[in-house]
């Protein structure tokens, strides 16, 4: 059996560009930038950057188009692909990550953005609390409402 499949946690280098296929789906791309702090032969510490290329299709792409930004926290799951095309007598090739998931990170400010674009939110889930966000006591932001019962360990079935 083989995997592919990638996971990419990182900000978004440039707005996303959202294009329509002729069929009339929708692709937006844009590119994640990760950094990698290490230290190296003399113990001095370094840091280098990747830059992953991303594809997503559908009402995946329309959302992060409408609310991601150049510097936004993002994280991708999908699987990596490599194109190929001529142009000009040369043959060019493109190593990307098509998107299966993304999940918005914290907004500027620390803010938590609004929900996922797939699913509901992981912690909701685990802990049966609702999926819809309930009005912020601080104003303005949306808050996960938890349930305010303890939960019992020889309660959980496995």
């Amino acid at each position: 059996m083989y995997i592919n499949k990638a996971f990419v946690y990182g900000n978004l280098t440039r707005d996303p560009e959202l294009r329509s296929l002729p069929s009339g789906i929708q692709v937006a791309t844009f590119s994640v930038a990760t950094n990698r702090v290490y230290k190296d032969k003399e113990g001095n510490r370094k840091e280098s950057a990747d830059y992953h290329n991303i594809v997503v299709f559908g009402r995946q792409a329309e959302t992060t188009n409408q609310y991601m930004r150049k510097g936004s926290a993002v994280f991708v799951e999908g699987r990596m692909q490599t194109r190929s095309w001529e142009s000009d007598g040369q043959k060019k090739y493109r190593t990307e990550i098509v998107a299966d998931r993304i999940q918005f990170g914290p907004k500027a400010g620390g803010a938590p953005v609004g929900g996922q674009t797939n699913s509901a939110p992981a912690a909701a889930v685990a802990s049966g609390a609702s999926a819809a966000p309930a009005p912020s006591s601080q104003g303005g932001g949306d808050a996960i409402e938890y349930p305010e019962e303890e939960i019992n360990p020889e309660d959980i079935p496995f």
